[in-house]
């Protein structure tokens, strides 16, 4: 049973609720436009628009999808993920070299920088359109959906800053950049961005570091459920430790677990009952 959440359009302040409350904005991703349209009405978003662009082989994703919800006081991004198997299988993948950053700013992984630009022409100019009155903007998304939300906010801060988005919530994101942009994303939304991972997902262990990199504003969400803003070296081991004991029967399959959308909301619900 999910947890009710009354949705602040006008607040841009960090808060549990609007972290579970755009992590459900990110599991929206996922479904139907005639399901995403009936649930943006629901939360008090007259607009919403559907970006999408499929690819064609070699590419070894099929399609980038995301979706623009609007209201007077806030504006949302979110981006569709992919299957942990499928991404796991797709970042492993060390073959082919990274894509220049926004901006020029240090590199990107090749297959972010193309899956973003697939669709970026139609967010840009869906983004200039619709905010027009001072209202928030947000980007949000899972797996390979968390990676373009934290691309789509650099391409916006790097590139054309009056249109710099007022946060971003990742979830399960794998690292998406090398050091040179994560240390210039970390300068430029400090406070702003928040990056979840669920005790042993896998996917965020991915691509490999170097020459990948994490930004900063992790939010740990422990063995327990609980969603920690520090944890030491030590503690993270032995946490990781212990999630692998959830399912004694199956511990290998504990990373993907940890992906699923509906353990993180699950998490966030419980830190919030």
């Amino acid at each position: 049973m999910a947890v009710p959440v009354t949705i602040d359009h006008r607040s841009t302040d960090y808060s549990l609720e609007r972290a579970y409350w755009l992590a459900l904005a990110s599991d929206l991703a996922y479904k139907d436009e005639a399901t995403i349209d009936a649930q943006a009405r629901e939360w008090g978003f007259g607009t919403v628009r559907h970006h999408q662009t499929r690819f064609t082989p070699p590419f070894p994703l099929e399609d980038t999808q995301a979706y623009t919800m609007a209201s007077d006081g806030m504006i949302v991004t979110a981006f569709r993920g992919t299957e942990p198997r499928q991404i796991k299988d797709w970042l492993s993948d060390a073959t082919t070299e990274p894509s220049e950053g926004p901006g020029g700013v240090g590199h990107v992984h090749y297959g972010f920088a193309e899956a973003l630009e697939s669709i970026w022409p139609d967010v840009k100019s869906t983004l200039a359109e619709l905010r027009t009155g001072g209202e928030s903007l947000w980007f949000t998304g899972h797996s390979l959906g968390g990676a373009l939300a934290m691309l789509a906010g650099a391409r916006m801060y790097l590139e054309d800053p009056r249109l710099a988005a007022d946060g971003v919530y990742t979830y399960g994101q794998p690292r998406t950049c090398d050091s040179l942009l994560a240390e210039a994303y970390n300068k430029g939304f400090r406070n702003r961005m928040y990056r979840f991972v669920n005790n042993n997902d896998i996917v965020p262990q991915l691509p490999p570091e170097p020459p990948y990199a994490h930004v900063d504003a992790l939010r740990y969400i422990d063995s327990h459920g609980r969603v920690r803003e520090s944890m030491t070296v030590l503690g993270g081991l032995a946490d990781h430790a212990a999630g692998l004991t959830v399912d004694p029967f199956a511990p290998a399959s504990d990373g993907v677990r940890d992906h699923m959308m509906r353990n993180y909301l699950a998490a966030l619900e419980k830190n919030l009952s």
